[in-house]
């Protein structure tokens, strides 16, 4: 008589801990909670009850702390005391990941301050809730910085699982390139936004491609920009030399016209 199959057994999901339930957050918790145990804390009020509708669990910061896999999803300006404070509950083997705008100042917070059994990948996804909104997580850019150890990989394939195109850099060579790609981008767009200009009838297609650049950039947070601009170490000599340029064109414009 034949043996009846043995069905497998699927190992257990491992669980994420998810600091952070803002904008990003909670796009995070939509696309992982698949993948993983998703527990989210967050302090904000509201975010038990955002949690439950984005059908994940929430608990405590200790508790989120000690997942197998831990994603910090904080403003960078909060970091440091995020890591400091998670830092004693951090399991041995755990994965700590952050996901901020900035990689310089997070991957040597975490470095410094979290302990050594565990490993460490600083990321940052080039997207938010209105990129995946418009265009699907598809060929959105994913950066993946080492820190400690080697599960970078692991992170890095799992970009690519979800369709996304990864970039593996160092943090110094992330911040250096975004401080033209992010920084003078935010600060012109946020200008512009904080301007107004308006959706003219006779729009050329460089204009249309400013209203758009006020489109992406209008809903994110004053703390994104702020983060941006202070944050990382190359944006400021980048952002006073565009300034200083504006400001030079003008007064060659005004002295030809005398």
């Amino acid at each position: 008589m034949p043996r009846a199959a043995v069905p497998a057994i699927e190992p257990p999901m491992k669980t994420l801990g998810l600091i952070g339930l803002g904008q990003f957050g909670r796009l995070a918790a939509g696309i992982l909670k698949d993948r993983f145990q998703v527990l989210a804390s967050d302090p904000a009020p509201g975010a038990e009850d955002a949690a439950r509708a984005l059908g994940v669990g929430f608990g405590s910061l200790e508790a989120a702390a000690a997942c197998d896999v831990v994603v910090v999803a904080v403003p960078v300006a909060a970091m440091r005391e995020v890591f400091a404070a998670i830092a004693p509950h951090v399991k041995p083997g755990a994965l700590v990941v952050d996901v901020g705008s900035v990689k310089v100042l997070p991957a040597r917070w975490m470095a410094e301050l979290l302990p050594a059994h565990a490993d460490l990948v600083a990321t940052h996804p080039l997207f938010g809730p209105q990129s995946v909104a418009r265009d699907g997580l598809p060929g959105l850019r994913f950066v993946v910085c080492p820190i400690r150890g080697d599960r970078y990989e692991r992170v890095a394939a799992l970009g690519r699982e979800l369709g996304l195109s990864v970039t593996i850099t160092t943090p110094e060579e992330h911040d250096e390139e975004m401080a033209y790609v992010q920084a003078l981008t935010h600060l012109i767009g946020r200008s512009l936004v904080n301007l107004g200009i308006p959706d003219e009838r006779l729009a050329t297609q460089s204009y249309q491609h400013l209203l758009e650049l006020c489109g992406l950039i209008g809903a994110d947070t004053f703390e994104l920009f702020k983060a941006i601009q202070t944050q990382n170490p190359y944006a400021p000599k980048v952002v006073a030399a565009f300034v200083d340029e504006a400001k030079s064109l003008l007064e060659q414009v005004r002295a030809e016209g005398a």
